[in-house]
């Protein structure tokens, strides 16, 4: 039978399949399927008069008004979600608030109704692919995913102006998977975690807000499964299998037993994980591992603490400049550091001044700037900063006065040079002085001040600028990225994106034996530190401080209280001796096989 065969014979209704996506949320999740009937919206497109322009506008300002009233209840809804997940639909909901008033979309559309006499809908849909173009070329998974918030209100306006109807979940038999095309995080927010038992979907990643709604109300999820709703009906077994990234379309009956009892077991690991939070992060010979937590939004403090962390090793400060059309003053930068410094309880609070370029900022800032060539070796991070001393003052004053309430350390983002980090200290010292002058109370001794170590300019010029700085963070993510000249979010190279390139170790170990050298800690805070995988081989290079996402956690912790430091090292010195990243994870394979 052909390849085409096989598959056509496969889609048919009521036939097994087995779709593969992306886990988003962990879980097992069995049940009926409900397959959400959307289809693609055909916005149509005419072109209006130039005297009824005005009736146009007027017409999306009505679906614009009606769209802010659907956001209202929704947030009212979601008052009765659980806590965390309460605060995240607010949030979210919150920006979808903001983009419907005065925001670029809504001028981007009132401008093609007027000028290019589009009809409302057509100008909607065409500002929210022109806004989706400007963030194309981000490198950055968390912001390129706000293009989603875009997208979901621009489809709500689109729905008010062709008044198509909305679909519940309330009224589903308890236990249902959810299948569709796409789910916007408001449907997913929404969803009653004792009725919906998990659901699977063709669009949609995991940096997105619908993955991130689906983790907050532990609800297993797989999405990009191309192909899902192809052939499969309502009503049809399903299983979503959130840890391996797949679903399970009408699985015979032996396959669907073994998955009740792997549901089991997952459910019993999750238990015993838990456990370990409270527990101290040593190996075995007695040598203490600073796990702490990265920090996307002040919403993820509760996960972080609940889960043990020792700090927050990376607080991304971007979310206060983000789904707004001003930059926000130094005022509330300060309150926002100064309560995520009191809830840390004395814990360190590493806080990373702005790390994203002019072409992905708030409309206030980016106005300033023109289209960079490459967004990923421009005008960025500290670069930005540093030509912009006020908004880098603007962040340094909040940062230096939130330091009183509590331990604070300041991190800079992409620097290259000892050059760089000279101008910020006189920065740093320049601002120090005008609060004082101002009779601000600021921290005394000023915070201890960081660089992130990302491109391996900075990790081999680790030697001259460790006594420069009171410690390092090692930005696995980027470092990998700018050593091996591959784009993650590029599908067509994203497969040679490799963590154990020879190349990329030589660097982290360069790093480490720098720091030491001079006596400053140094920490790991890419995706690298989160994988229990890596644990052992960073460990055994020197590293004494990971810093991940919360729900990683337990799972580094437990590999590295399975781990004998000394017998680390000495496998870190083996690996050390390949050329080949697939040797060394074969070896370190055995390693972590050895460690259970």
């Amino acid at each position: 039978m052909q390849r085409t065969d096989r598959y056509r014979a496969a889609s048919q209704p009521g036939q097994e399949r087995v779709l593969r996506g992306v886990g988003v949320s962990a879980g097992i999740a069995i049940g009926p399927a409900h397959v959400v009937e959307s289809g693609a919206v055909q916005v149509p497109e005419y072109s209006v008069s130039a005297t009824d322009t005005d009736a146009e506008t007027a017409r999306f300002h009505a679906a614009v008004e009606k769209a802010r009233r659907q956001v209202r209840k929704l947030k009212a809804k979601a008052a009765a979600l659980p806590d965390a997940a309460a605060e995240d639909v607010g949030f979210l909901l919150e920006a979808h608030l903001a983009m419907l008033t005065g925001s670029r979309l809504i001028r981007g559309v009132e401008r093609r109704i007027q000028d290019e006499l589009l009809n409302a809908e057509a100008a909607v849909q065409a500002e929210i692919g022109a806004i989706a173009q400007s963030f194309s070329s981000m490198d950055d998974a968390y912001l390129a995913a706000r293009v989603a918030d875009v997208r979901e209100v621009g489809r709500r306006l689109i729905r008010n102006l062709l008044e198509s109807p909305y679909q519940a979940f309330s009224l589903l038999p308890e236990g249902s998977i959810i299948l569709a095309e796409e789910l916007t995080p408001a449907d997913t927010a929404l969803m009653d975690p004792r009725r919906i038992g998990g659901f699977a979907t063709v669009l949609g990643g995991a940096e997105g807000h619908t993955a991130i709604m689906a983790r907050a109300l532990n609800l297993p999820a797989v999405l990009g499964a191309a192909g899902l709703l192809q052939g499969v009906q309502s009503g049809d077994m399903v299983v979503v299998d959130g840890i391996a990234g797949r679903v399970h379309l009408n699985p015979p009956a032996e396959l669907l037993a073994e998955y009740r009892l792997r549901r089991d077991d997952w459910l019993a690991e999750r238990k015993r994980l838990k456990s370990l939070c409270a527990l101290p992060s040593v190996t075995r010979d007695g040598a203490h591992v600073s796990l702490q937590a990265n920090l996307e939004l002040p919403r993820d403090v509760d996960s972080a603490t609940e889960v043990g962390a020792e700090g927050i090793g990376l607080l991304r400060t971007e979310f206060l400049y983000m789904n707004r059309e001003d930059l926000p003053d130094e005022e509330e930068q300060y309150e926002t550091l100064r309560c995520l410094v009191e809830r840390m309880d004395g814990r360190p609070v590493t806080a990373r001044t702005l790390d994203i370029g002019g072409e992905k900022l708030a409309g206030a800032l980016s106005r300033h700037f023109g289209e960079p060539a490459n967004p990923a070796l421009g005008l960025r991070a500290i670069r930005l900063g540093l030509l912009e001393p006020k908004l880098l003052e603007t962040q340094l004053a909040a940062m230096l006065r939130a330091a009183v309430h509590g331990r604070l350390r300041i991190l800079l983002p992409m620097i290259c040079s000892v050059g760089e980090v000279r101008q910020v200290r006189e920065v740093l010292a320049r601002v120090a002085r005008r609060l004082r002058r101002r009779g601000v109370p600021i921290a005394n001794p000023l915070p201890e001040l960081g660089i992130m170590i990302e491109v391996p300019g900075a990790a081999l010029s680790a030697d001259a600028l460790a006594p420069m700085v009171d410690f390092f963070a090692i930005g696995t993510n980027d470092l990998i990225q700018y050593t091996l000249a591959i784009d993650r979010g590029d599908e067509q190279v994203a497969h040679l994106y490799d963590p154990l390139h020879p190349a990329v170790l030589r660097l982290v170990q360069f790093t480490t034996a720098a720091a030491r050298r001079n006596n400053i800690p140094v920490s790991v805070c890419g995706e690298m530190a989160g994988d229990p995988r890596y644990a052992a081989l960073l460990l055994g290079l020197g590293v004494r401080d990971l810093s991940m996402a919360p729900g990683n956690l337990p799972l580094v912790k437990r590999r590295v209280r399975s781990l004998d430091l000394a017998e680390a090292g000495r496998r870190a010195e083996i690996i050390m001796q390949q050329s080949d990243s697939g040797r060394i994870a074969a070896l370190l394979d055995d390693f972590n096989g050895i460690l259970g």
